[in-house]
């Protein structure tokens, strides 16, 4: 697999507006954002897709990725009022990027469907 933006984020070589790291996973700014808040939680786990996901193997994985979109979103002030967590999965889900990816978007009324 090549490298991906995202993991050319998590070796830094490129640059990014960082918001939360620890061993397992990155958070930062997204470039394009579709709400007042648009974070990006990735695993520094190469990870495709959602497809690639086995519970048995990344549970902890994908609960540390909440548990950091929760923190995120305290510290974001978008806790209370509340926030949506979207994983895009293939072209026809909306996925640019080949490495899982958890979008955190709040700051303004989500709508329904989205789409």
């Amino acid at each position: 697999m090549s490298k991906t933006i995202f993991s050319k984020i998590i070796s830094r070589e490129i640059p990014a507006n960082i918001v939360f790291e620890n061993d397992q996973i990155l958070a930062f700014h997204d470039i394009n954002p579709k709400a007042p808040v648009h974070i990006l939680i990735i695993p520094k786990e190469e990870i495709e897709t959602v497809r690639q996901i086995d519970g048995s193997k990344h549970a902890g994985l994908l609960g540390a990725m909440i548990d950091a979109a929760n923190q995120i979103a305290k510290e974001q002030n978008i806790y209370e009022d509340g926030f949506r967590l979207v994983f895009n999965c293939g072209e026809n889900g909306g996925q640019e990027v080949y490495h899982l990816h958890l979008h955190l978007l709040g700051g303004r009324a989500m709508k329904w469907p989205p789409g």
